[in-house]
């Protein structure tokens, strides 16, 4: 997901965190692909407009679309790499805020 400039560079030294660097790492073009993917994705599939808005709700719109965008550049991937289609069922059903708590007997 660096290449396609969707997360953030660390700079890390013996396990010490010392900041961010580097914000223009990676393909602007990929990057904005994707965030036009997950605007038309939202556009498009409703059940996935709840998980936008508990994201958008904790982060904020913009941080809200870069996750989202994370998350196809991830799907994306998985499926160039094992060759599987996309799995709208798969996709929608893997995001963290919908993990509901099985009740326990």
């Amino acid at each position: 997901m660096s290449y396609c400039r969707l997360v953030k560079c660390a700079k890390e030294s013996k396990g010490k965190r010392l900041g961010t660097s580097g914000k223009k790492i990676g393909n602007g073009h990929l990057r904005w692909a994707f965030a036009e993917a997950a605007v038309l994705f939202l556009r498009q599939h409703q059940p996935d407009k709840e998980y936008f808005m508990k994201l958008e709700h904790q982060h904020g719109k913009a941080t809200a679309l870069t996750v989202l965008a994370h998350k196809l550049g991830r799907a994306v991937y998985y499926m160039l790499t094992r060759e599987h289609a996309f799995d709208l069922t798969r996709f929608v059903a893997a995001s963290p805020l919908r993990r509901e708590t099985e009740p326990t007997v």
